[in-house]
């Protein structure tokens, strides 16, 4: 089992995130036949970011405590292309606003691709 790091991200849409202030919590993506919520470490989100969102401009980064959650977290591989061995926190549950500590904006770079976080330890 992989420890839990200290912080946990998710990316969202600001407008995903507007919407999750509201409702306090936001819930797993029903409409991707999914019934977790992707989550990442600091060193592989831009990982994800690359594959599913590149060139958004719309996105932000929700940094998370885990031991806010109340949801189980299970680490499981991403997709064949993620490097070798990598698992994903993936949370089986809603994630409660009240767990995110910090809310960054999540800009790509000027070719539109999202680069490792700065400061990642993990970052691949």
């Amino acid at each position: 089992m992989t420890p839990a790091p200290a912080v946990l991200v998710h990316m969202c849409a600001i407008g995903e995130w507007s919407n999750a202030q509201n409702l306090g919590f936001i819930h797993p993506d029903t409409s991707a036949d999914v019934d977790f919520v992707h989550l990442s470490t600091p060193g592989q989100v831009h990982l994800p970011a690359n594959r599913i969102y590149r060139g958004r401009q719309d996105l932000v980064l929700l940094h998370i405590d885990p031991a806010l959650l109340d949801s189980p977290i299970r680490w499981e591989p991403g997709v064949p292309t993620d490097p070798e061995s990598m698992v994903f926190p993936h949370l089986y549950g809603p994630l409660p606003v009240t767990a995110v500590t910090r809310v960054d904006a999540y800009r790509p770079g000027p070719d539109g691709t999202f680069a490792p976080l700065a400061g990642s330890q993990d970052a691949t």
